[in-house]
């Protein structure tokens, strides 16, 4: 039984002689069914290299003839206010992308079946656009690394990927047409999100036959309207966010609802967020949806130094992430700070309170850019992160919002920021 169903999904019409030969021999040798598995997935991901890729020049854009009335700036709650518009494009084992499309801003049509409903087929990423008051331009920031985070993540749940540069080019396209969404004020912005999902139909466990890969925008205010407010977290340590060769370091849906609970615990007692803990060890991970930056003083030399958990594949690649660190290397080092992706403990941290040897700790993301932390709790004991009571964010914490925002903002001209 297995030969001829191992026939059947090989397509034996576009196959090769050789192709052919390996499958039969695979269905022959008493290895596990694993092994036969693997070489039915290579085959096939060989034969989607071939299939047309995602093509901007045959966009198709249907615009709406009611467009909604502007919110506004006061009133934008993050995530809540959607443009006119969205941008879809569809995929198919047997088409590849079909032709893009922009249309009025609609809900989706999917069957009861389909796979993403039960079986977690799903991706996304968060970026945003700006509005650059020195020229009016429309800028994108670092859009290339969210094409290939999510590139990774897609591929790791097997759904299909993309020509990042082609998707960047067609979200400026949807940017352009719903540029009066984004307010001319600085700290204002249109928040997007790609999102993939399976939507084959079917409740077979196996890869998506069909996908879906859709853009939909938010403008948006500052996360803090009122100016930095620090946050104060609790080290959560009976649940884990993310573990070693697990998925931890993709942007899956599937990695944030099973976060709310442990959330809604720590907000019960008080505190804004969870810091992720991990191992017997407790390394600090990442706070709530943000990675983590601690700045310490070494005990022995004095020497400064910014410290964020190590990409072990528990922690996601953020491109906030990516962009402090760089700026910190090209701006802290040369002022006598060493910049270093290593495991931190929390034990580490009290240490360091205790000795007066922690300077600050801040998330990274990007809906904040960066979210000063006052204070940790941690077996019984709040840990002061090194935060004056009429402060409300550390030096460095301000310098990474400041330096970032005038990147995204144009007022830096920097390689970052992409106009569309």
């Amino acid at each position: 039984m297995l030969l001829p169903r191992l026939l059947r999904s090989a397509n034996t019409t576009s196959r090769s002689f050789k192709q052919i030969q390996q499958i039969k021999a695979q269905a022959q040798n008493p290895r596990s069914f694993s092994s036969q598995w693997r070489l039915q997935q290579q085959l096939a991901e060989d034969d989607m290299k071939h299939l047309p890729d995602i093509d901007p020049s045959k966009l198709e854009v249907t615009k709406t003839i009611t467009p909604k009335e502007l919110v506004p700036n006061q009133d934008l709650v993050f995530g809540r206010t959607f443009t006119d518009h969205m941008l879809s494009i569809e995929w198919t084992a047997s088409q590849g992308w079909l032709a893009p499309r922009i249309t009025p801003y609609q809900n989706l049509s999917l069957d009861p079946a389909t796979c993403v409903f039960h079986y977690a087929f799903e991706c996304f990423e968060g970026m945003k656009a700006y509005k650059c008051p020195k020229d009016n331009s429309l800028r994108l920031f670092r859009p290339d690394k969210n094409m290939k985070r999510m590139n990774g993540s897609s591929a790791r749940i097997a759904l299909p990927t993309f020509d990042g540069d082609a998707l960047t080019k067609l979200i400026g396209e949807m940017c352009k047409l719903e540029e009066r969404f984004i307010p001319s004020e600085k700290g204002y912005s249109l928040y997007l999100r790609p999102t993939m999902i399976g939507t084959q139909r079917t409740l077979g466990v196996g890869p998506p036959g069909s996908a879906l890969l859709y853009v939909i925008a938010s403008p948006v205010g500052p996360y803090y309207p009122t100016g930095f407010k620090a946050i104060n977290l609790e080290a959560t340590d009976y649940a884990v966010r993310a573990w070693p060769g697990g998925v931890g370091d993709k942007k899956l849906g599937a990695n944030y609802a099973p976060c709310i609970v442990p959330q809604l615990k720590a907000a019960k007692r008080g505190f804004h967020q969870n810091l992720w803990l991990f191992g017997e060890e407790e390394y600090i991970t990442e706070v709530g949806t943000m990675n983590l930056f601690v700045c310490i003083k070494n005990k022995e030399t004095g020497e400064k130094e910014l410290v964020t958990a190590p990409l072990d594949g528990t922690i996601l690649e953020g491109v906030t992430r990516d962009s402090v660190l760089a700026l910190a290397r090209e701006r802290l080092e040369p002022k006598g700070w060493k910049v270093s992706e290593r495991y931190l403990r929390m034990k580490d941290i009290a240490e360091a309170e205790s000795e007066g040897r922690l300077i600050e700790v801040f998330g990274a993301g990007t809906a904040a850019i960066v979210a000063p932390v006052r204070k940790i709790s941690w077996k019984g004991q709040m840990i002061d992160c090194g935060l004056k009571e009429t402060e409300e964010a550390g030096e460095i914490a301000l310098k990474m919002k400041g330096w970032i925002e005038g990147i995204q903002y144009g007022d830096e001209d920097h390689p970052w920021s992409v106009k569309v």
